[in-house]
């Protein structure tokens, strides 16, 4: 097992990096392909919570149980979100940059380590839930990498320097990955809790952070990006009905 979330999170942190790298190499590319994965990833991520997370949650505890712990995940999220400046720096105007990019980077860390425990956990339960939370994690990545690179060239750091801090970043998500299946003799008890915990957490994140940026960002219906946020539940779906236990 362990070899299969040490295999998922690196393949995720590298695929997550892609969408850094294509600012990079072509800005207006990158910033239109963003907005059509920022839909794609939100529907991924209510997908995973509510079709794997909450329902193996469910199975081995009560719905009230799970339910505090999905308030618990939307409530701490929220508060870890504000404490350090998380996503987006939302008045680009008067936004500092420098000071803001040490916040940027530090949040990215630990959310990236929450990220690689969450992996391990869900893989702890079945390869389904685990597949389906790393597809969810890393979906919703690429988008925030395109926004953190986008901070640290605003904040006059070279291209190197922001591939390789966003490299280093992602690291910590395999540190995450080795605790969490470090941590399940002790915590095995306690899974289902923290599944709900971390649902609470992806739909914190995509009706806070990723569907507001839509309906900000883009004007009238937008089908595309109703279709893609469908598209991004039906993927998840998808992995429950193919992927065995």
């Amino acid at each position: 097992m362990l070899l299969q979330i040490l295999l998922a999170t690196a393949l995720g942190g590298i695929v997550s990096l892609i969408g850094g790298v294509i600012l990079l190499w072509r800005e207006a590319f990158a910033k239109k392909f963003s907005l059509t994965l920022v839909s794609f990833a939100a529907g991924s991520l209510i997908g995973a919570a509510f079709l794997e997370l909450l329902a193996e949650s469910v199975a081995g505890i009560s719905y009230r149980a799970a339910a505090t712990a999905v308030i618990a995940g939307i409530l701490l999220t929220f508060l870890f979100e504000k404490l350090l400046m998380w996503y987006h720096c939302h008045d680009r105007e008067t936004c500092d940059y420098h000071s803001f990019s040490g916040a940027v980077l530090f949040g990215d860390a630990f959310h990236n380590f929450i990220d690689g425990v969450i992996i391990a956990l869900s893989f702890s339960v079945s390869a389904e839930v685990g597949i389906a939370a790393t597809v969810a994690v890393f979906l919703h990545e690429i988008p925030q990498e395109i926004g953190d690179f986008g901070v640290l060239l605003h904040a006059g750091y070279g291209k190197r320097k922001v591939l390789l801090y966003n490299f280093l970043t992602a690291l910590t998500a395999l540190a995450g990955a080795v605790a969490g299946y470090l941590l399940l003799e002790w915590i095995g008890a306690y899974v289902p809790f923290l599944l709900a915990f971390a649902a609470g957490t992806f739909i914190y994140i995509a009706v806070s952070d990723l569907l507001p940026e839509l309906r900000h960002k883009t004007s009238g219906a937008d089908i595309g990006h109703i279709v893609s946020i469908v598209l991004g539940v039906l993927v998840i779906w998808g992995l429950g009905v193919w992927v065995p236990e």
